[in-house]
């Protein structure tokens, strides 16, 4: 089983990334949860939303507590609160941010696996606004590899509708960018 924490900010979309997330494994012949942990949010606010995928029934209906990555979808976030806390021991961290890898975990004094990509610059260039969410999406299927980046077509054009073919190319940008450093 993967399971993977999201943080972010409250309207960045990380609860409609998670719940795609699912829905495209669901859909792949995979289980997923995808769900969020809410709390006094606002727009703004930091966020944190989890997802588990497996390939066999997944009975656990607690939080995650120690993934086993932990995607940034706002690194602002980094040095607010602990993105690292409770990953688990070869863990991998995904970051948007036009920073290096190695920047990112001398920052964090992070030893395992950390991936970064320019993942609002792409959606800046890509859809023409700043909100990366969907293209995230596509760094964290080329770190974890559990689907192919076709698995998400059907619940990015349901969700997205016209704008749907935008996301879908952020998302295959972001997969074909990202720098991982093991």
């Amino acid at each position: 089983m993967i399971e993977v924490r999201w943080h972010g900010r409250g309207g960045q979309g990380a609860v409609t990334s998670v719940e795609l997330l699912a829905v495209a494994a669901i859909s792949a012949g995979k289980f997923a949860q995808g769900f969020p942990s809410f709390g006094p949010e606002r727009r703004g606010a930091p966020v944190a939303a989890f997802t588990r995928i497996d390939d066999k029934k997944i009975n656990v209906r607690s939080g995650i507590y120690e993934p086993d990555v932990v995607l940034v979808l706002d690194s602002s976030l980094i040095g607010l609160i602990n993105v690292t806390e409770g990953l688990k021991p070869g863990g991998k961290l995904i970051v948007n941010t036009p920073k290096t890898p190695e920047e990112i975990r001398k920052e964090l004094n992070f030893g395992d696996t950390v991936a970064t990509v320019d993942g609002t610059g792409i959606a800046r260039k890509e859809m023409g606004v700043p909100i990366a969410n969907t293209t995230m999406i596509g760094a964290l299927l080329k770190v974890i590899g559990i689907m192919d980046l076709e698995a998400m077509n059907d619940a990015i054009n349901h969700r997205f509708g016209r704008i749907a073919q935008k996301n879908l190319n952020a998302m295959k940008r972001a997969f074909d960018e990202i720098k991982i450093s093991n």
